[in-house]
């Protein structure tokens, strides 16, 4: 029996909530930094790291992901996805020239001792160019300089980048500035540091090819990519490295092996080379250690959520595409998978409205997340249909009531 088919009928319950998700575990809870790894996972001294499966967001590995923190440079991949946004919607174009503004010369160019594209005072530079700048040499001169052009001044676009950081699911992290110079204002987690590089990777693959390009010269200044994980020979083809005095030395990279991408966060660390070092080792045991199985075909039903007050008691739930899991390669692994939505849900429904969402645990860790949606409309039920459903569901709360009082 396929792997989909068995977790289908044995394992997924529909859990109707009022707001929580009852679930095998409380609450989504990363691994503490000083806990002892298990005899099956690589040996990280690094405080903060998550490896993830870039098609679907599968956790393989983490280790105290969750906690605010620094990002250092590793905030200007949230500068560069705002930019490939503005792109694609069409209001920013590669052509366009912006000032190099004396604040951005001063703060992030040549005078001020940090990583810099040497963008000349007063000159004028494409967004292509200034792109490839913050992407292959981290220049904090680029990122002042798109984000005094696009918003009027970097606080503003800082509070633009937040916004933006909510829209794609980033629901802790803060933005100050548009590089990471430090500020105690600015704080990111590892986590959803790996949700926005899976965001870019999957979304902007025609911007994502400048994290991979191993040097770009400007003004006659040649510089090469500062990622380590770029000449390895692993499949490395992005994204960033980050340091300040605070944050320590931290690393957002991604690589890909038998068309399987996975993508690494470590932050923390004392050194460059435990950094590289770090992510290799998690990006190496995740190619070796895992491989993906199928849960669900694209398009097959996976449950269906109660309606209240439709002419259906029930409407199906499908993913958007195939639904796949990563799983050791040695087996032994228990995946429970259950569908979480808050209901009953109320008609009408519409075809393809997000209900809930389908999680999947391997043992006692949720390792994927994936939203469902209904798979047909169902209208508004007639008068005494809806009259059926409102007695039911008084019956149900008080019986709830009362057996909260026993």
């Amino acid at each position: 029996m396929a792997l989909g088919l068995k977790i289908a009928r044995v394992a997924v319950a529909a859990l109707v909530t009022a707001g929580l998700l009852a679930s095998p575990v409380l609450a989504q809870r990363g691994r503490d930094a000083t806990a002892q790894p298990k005899k099956d996972e690589p040996q990280i001294t690094a405080p903060h790291a998550i490896l993830i499966d870039a098609e679907n967001g599968g956790v393989l590995y983490e280790r105290d992901p969750d906690k605010l923190i620094f990002p250092a440079s590793l905030a200007k991949l949230m500068t560069a996805e705002y930019v490939f946004h503005e792109i694609k919607e069409g209001r920013i174009k590669l052509t366009d020239e912006y000032p190099v503004s004396e604040n951005a010369w001063r703060k992030g160019g040549a005078p001020s001792g940090t990583s810099t594209m040497f963008a000349a005072l007063h000159s004028r530079v494409s967004v292509d160019d200034l792109l490839k700048g913050l992407a292959i040499q981290s220049a904090n001169d680029a990122c002042i300089v798109l984000a005094e052009a696009i918003a009027g001044s970097e606080a503003e676009f800082a509070a633009k980048m937040t916004q933006r950081a909510r829209q794609i699911g980033l629901t802790q992290s803060v933005f100050t500035n548009s590089n990471g110079l430090p500020d105690p204002g600015t704080k990111v987690t590892t986590r959803e540091l790996a949700t926005l590089a899976r965001e870019i990777i999957l979304n902007y693959p025609e911007f994502y090819k400048y994290f991979g390009e191993p040097e770009f010269t400007w003004n006659k200044i040649r510089q090469h990519n500062r990622n380590p994980l770029l000449p390895m020979g692993i499949g490395a083809d992005g994204l960033k490295t980050g340091f300040t005095k605070d944050a320590g030395y931290g690393l957002v990279g991604s690589a890909v092996q038998n068309d399987l991408r996975l993508i690494v966060v470590v932050n923390g660390l004392k050194t460059p080379k435990e950094r590289a070092e770090e992510a290799k080792k998690l990006l190496e045991w995740g190619f070796k250690s895992f491989e993906q199985r199928l849960l669900f075909a694209d398009g097959q039903e996976i449950g269906a959520a109660k309606v209240y007050g439709g002419a259906s008691g029930r409407v199906p739930l499908v993913a958007t595409g195939a639904v796949k899991v990563m799983m050791p390669k040695a087996g032994g692994d228990k995946l429970i998978a259950r569908i979480a939505y808050t209901g009953p849900v109320p008609a009408p429904v519409t075809a393809g409205q997000q209900i809930g969402s389908l999680k999947v645990w391997r043992n006692d860790k949720l390792v994927l997340t994936q939203p469902l949606k209904a798979t047909e409309s169902v209208a508004k039920g007639s008068l005494s249909q809806r009259a059926l459903d409102a007695v039911t569901e008084l019956v149900i709360a008080l019986f709830r009531s009362g057996a909260e009082r026993l």
